[in-house]
């Protein structure tokens, strides 16, 4: 039986639980069709629990709402052929945009996770002030914006990857001690110089979105796991952690700033005006101040990090001295550090991101030889050291992902006419 609103008591109620059941079972077919990929209408029934009616309906909601299209007959289906139903995410974007120490960078990534917009531009982060900063930032990001309008596409969010401590609920940065901020309101400064738009714009710790990109690397990959710890390497150095695949942020939403662990009493001074920092010691400065002297080329931070690292791996493989003893000795305290880390949370893989993954021929080996030394439990608890292939663009991948899963959790943001979402 139907009811009309207000034909009883409590149809409000009513009505409400339905959309809010109905919301849910749209989610729940669009997400299994991303993690399990193109199924037949009967398959999703049958792996969902959903009867097959209802997930007939909830596809063709799908399909209207540009999320879900057709696809070609099941093969190897006895009887009658169904068709498969797959995602169609082409036309919905999420947009990641991150700030660090000496680049911006920006990426837009369709509701499939293939890239339809990506730039990384060199900038002195260091010596400008915020507002110089994010009017740049937004630049970069209205130029990705209109890439993805202009193939008929819509925005389903931005997300800001920020190298600190990241007040995700308020928009705000607390404190990024290797940029020079403290309390900047970046979501309100952001959408400011976006024009306030209909999309949502937040902000996160730029590893914690790193983590997640290297985490739904690492799930689909032909090993998949479900706990691991990422280094994230710049001038300053990171940690992201997912557990169950769930991003560990702490009670208060400042987990991972590990490059911040005091590992040498004995060292130099960090950024956040302490002594002995993690990152004094493996950070791309330290690397550099060892490997380099202080006019040379790959010091300028005009030149794009990936040119830059590409000079030191070639000085490298070259055989040159000072550059295989500089790696060495920042090897050998990735691993202090590393295996703190593994001893503490015993993830399955600590993945190498950032610089050093481009440099981890020779900083994986000493790392591996310390988590087998120093962690406590048999064969370094079972953990792996592997080399994310993402390089610098995990944590505006990782951005991008965090707007598209809005979608993914409530597609009825994207309305009827596919056209819900961006203005």
């Amino acid at each position: 039986m139907t009811l009309s609103k207000g034909s009883r008591p409590g149809s409000g109620v009513v009505a409400a639980d339905h959309v809010s059941l109905r919301r849910n079972n749209l989610s729940v077919v669009l997400r299994h069709v991303r993690e399990a990929g193109s199924r037949s209408r009967a398959r999703i029934a049958a792996e969902t629990g959903l009867n097959k009616a209802t997930v007939s309906s909830l596809v063709a909601e799908l399909v209207e709402r540009g999320l879900l299209r057709d696809g070609q007959a099941e093969a190897g289906a006895l009887g009658r052929p169904g068709q498969l139903v797959e995602l169609d995410g082409r036309g919905i974007c999420g947009v990641g945009a991150e700030i660090n120490v000496d680049y911006l960078a920006v990426s837009a990534l369709d509701l499939g996770g293939e890239t339809v917009t990506e730039r990384r531009v060199p900038l002195d982060v260091a010596h400008l002030d915020p507002g110089t900063t994010l009017d740049q930032l937004a630049e970069l990001i209205r130029e990705s914006v209109a890439a993805v309008l202009a193939r008929g596409g819509l925005i389903a969010g931005v997300t800001l990857a920020v190298p600190g401590l990241v007040q995700s609920a308020t928009g705000s940065l607390k404190l990024a001690p290797n940029l020079g901020w403290a309390e900047v309101p970046v979501v309100d400064e952001m959408r400011e110089r976006l024009g306030s738009p209909a999309y949502p714009v937040r902000v996160d710790n730029e590893a914690n979105l790193a983590a997640l990109a290297a985490y739904s690397e690492m799930k689909t990959g032909p090993d998949p796991v479900q706990d691991i710890v990422l280094l994230t390497g710049a001038v300053g150095v990171g940690g992201g952690m997912v557990t169950g695949g769930h991003l560990l942020r702490g009670g208060h939403g400042f987990s991972g700033e590990v490059g911040h662990m005091p590992v040498a009493p004995a060292g130099g001074t960090c950024g956040c005006g302490r002594t002995g920092c993690w990152e004094t010691v493996v950070g791309l400065t330290a690397l550099l101040n060892k490997a380099t002297d202080l006019d040379d080329p790959v010091r300028d931070p005009s030149l794009d990090v990936e040119q830059r690292l590409a000079e030191i791996t070639r000085r490298a493989e070259a055989g040159s001295e000072r550059t295989l003893n500089a790696l060495a000795d920042v090897g050998n305290w990735l691993g202090i550090g590393g295996a703190v880390l593994v001893n503490i949370l015993n993830p399955d893989v600590l993945v190498l991101g950032g610089y050093f993954a481009m440099l981890g021929p020779w900083l994986k080996e000493p790392l591996e030889t310390a988590i087998r030394d120093r962690v406590i439990a048999p064969d370094g608890g079972g953990c792996r050291v592997v080399q994310s292939e993402l390089g610098f663009t995990a944590a505006v991948r990782g951005g991008a992902q965090i707007s598209l899963d809005q979608v993914f959790l409530d597609p009825t943001l994207v309305g009827r006419d596919a056209a819900g979402v961006a203005q």
